[in-house]
C-alpha cells in the first residue's frame, strides 16, 4: 500500500480532476493509475494527460488496482459494479465511491453477502482537487482497515480538505462543496462583468475576483473567524464596502444562495 495502483471505473471530469491533482501533488505517479470508460478512444486521450493506462472494462480495472474509485453516474452503478462485486470484495483492495447519493447502506444492499468482505469509503469530491484545493465530503461510516484508511487519508489530504460527516448529511455536504463551485463561478463571472463595465480588461477582472475568493477562503480556514466578523472588518462606517453590502442585502443575496441549496435538496 506504500505505492498503490489506483483504478478509476469511469473517467469523466471529476475522475480526471482527482487523477490530475494526485499526480501534480506527487502523491502518485501517472503510471500507477488505470481507468476504464464507455468510450475507449476518448479514454486513450484523456488518460494520456497524466500518463495513466486505459483499460477496456471494470473487471480489468479491479484486477489491476489496490484502490478502486467508482466514478460512474449513480444510475450506472448497479449494472456496472454488480458483475465485479466478487473481485472487489477482496482483503487487499478497497473502494472509494464518488457517486452522489450512494452511501454505505446502499452498497451493503448491492453487495449482499459479499459486503462483509468489502472495504468501502463513500465520498463526494469537487473539481478544485485538480489543483490541490479540493474538498472531499466523506461519510463517517466506512469499512476500511486501518492501513487502508491511512492510505486514503494520505492520498486525498494531498489535494483536498477531508471533511467527515454522518450519512444523513452527505447530501447537504455535496450541495455546499460539490454544487456551490458553480454558484461561485457565477459570482466570479458577475464580478468580472462589473469590472468590464467600469473599464477593466475581462481577464484582469476574473483574476482579481478568483484570487479574492481563494484568499477569503484561505483566511477563514486559517483562523476560523466567523464570516460575519470577517465581513465587518472590511466595512468602515460610511465607507464604500458597506454600501455594496447594503445593496446585496436589499437584493436578498443571502436568501438567493439559500434558495439555490433548497432547490437542490428539495
Amino acid at each position: 500500500m506504500s505505492n498503490p495502483t489506483i483504478g478509476f471505473i469511469g473517467y469523466g471530469n471529476m475522475a480526471q480532476a482527482i487523477a490530475e491533482g494526485l499526480v501534480a501533488a506527487g502523491a502518485v505517479d501517472g503510471a500507477d493509475i488505470v481507468a476504464c470508460a464507455a468510450h475507449y478512444d476518448k479514454l486513450e486521450k484523456t488518460t494520456m494527460k497524466v500518463g495513466a493506462k486505459p483499460l477496456h472494462n471494470a473487471a480489468e480495472v479491479v484486477a489491476a488496482s489496490d484502490m478502486v474509485v467508482i466514478a460512474i453516474k449513480p444510475y450506472q452503478i448497479e449494472s456496472v459494479i454488480k458483475p465485479v462485486i466478487g473481485a472487489i470484495a477482496d482483503e487487499d483492495k478497497f473502494v472509494v465511491s464518488i457517486a452522489a447519493g450512494w452511501d454505505l447502506d446502499k452498497y451493503r444492499d448491492l453487495f449482499g453477502a459479499d459486503f462483509n468482505a468489502a472495504h468501502i469509503q463513500c465520498t463526494i469530491p469537487n473539481t478544485p482537487m485538480a489543483v490541490g484545493k479540493g474538498v472531499l465530503v466523506t461519510e463517517a461510516d466506512n469499512t476500511l482497515t486501518d492501513t487502508q484508511a491511512e492510505v486514503f487519508e494520505r492520498l486525498f489530504s494531498s489535494i483536498s480538505l477531508i471533511e467527515r460527516v454522518d450519512s444523513a448529511h452527505m447530501g447537504i455536504g455535496m450541495c455546499i462543496a460539490g454544487c456551490a463551485p458553480a454558484f461561485t463561478d457565477m459570482y466570479i463571472e458577475a464580478l468580472g462583468d462589473a469590472g468590464v463595465k467600469y473599464g477593466l480588461q475581462r481577464a484582469t477582472a476574473y483574476r482579481l475576483a478568483a484570487k479574492m475568493v481563494e484568499g477569503v477562503g484561505a483566511l477563514y480556514l486559517k483562523n476560523e473567524t466567523h464570516p460575519g466578523v470577517m465581513k465587518d472588518a472590511v466595512c468602515s462606517p460610511g465607507g464604500t464596502t458597506i454600501k455594496g453590502v447594503t445593496s446585496l442585502e436589499e437584493s436578498a443575496f443571502r436568501g438567493a444562495v439559500i434558495k439555490a441549496v433548497d432547490a437542490i435538496e428539495a
